[in-house]
Formats: C-alpha cells, sequence, structure tokens
C-alpha cells in the first residue's frame, strides 16, 4: 500500500469550532498519524502520514471540516513519507 505525507494549511472560520479535536479523531479513526495546530493568522495547520487512500480521504473531509467550520481554502503540499509520527496529536 502506497504511503503520503501531506502539509496543509487550511483557512476561513476554523479556529474555536472543534477543528483540531475534530481533525484527530478523524485520523484516529483512518489510523493516520502526524499532528493538528492552530496559527497565529487564524488558520490551522496539518502534516498527516498513511495510506495514500486514507490519507486522501481526509484531505476531503477537511475541505468540509466540523459542522460549525467554514473552510474557504486548503493548501496542501506533498511531501516525502517519512514514518516518523506513531500518533496524531494536537500540538500547542
Amino acid at each position: 500500500m502506497d504511503k503520503i505525507r501531506v502539509h496543509l494549511i487550511i483557512e476561513g472560520r476554523v479556529q474555536g469550532v472543534w477543528f483540531r479535536d475534530s481533525t484527530r479523531r478523524e485520523a484516529i479513526a483512518l489510523s493516520i498519524s502526524g499532528w493538528v495546530r492552530n496559527q497565529r493568522d487564524g488558520s490551522v495547520e496539518v502534516l498527516a502520514e498513511g495510506p495514500k487512500d486514507l490519507v486522501k480521504k481526509l484531505v476531503s473531509w477537511w475541505h468540509e471540516g466540523p459542522p460549525a467550520a467554514r473552510v474557504s481554502a486548503v493548501h496542501e503540499t506533498q511531501e516525502e513519507w517519512k514514518g516518523e509520527f506513531t500518533s496524531f496529536e494536537i500540538v500547542f
């Protein structure tokens, strides 16, 4: 199974709407590893690794986010898979 790593910046109303916690739950359910954190500019940053089909499914979810979120843009960068994470965490 192909594994990939993606780095994303998610913009819109994505802070204060359970975006990080919802991301963590979705990632864990899909066995994706990495992290999510808020940025000072109001965006959310994510680094995720896992099986290509499952990461792509999570990327699709990030375009909507949890019910209270209003995603206006998702900037995705593909990176070389490193396998450096064993869990998915909220980073502060």
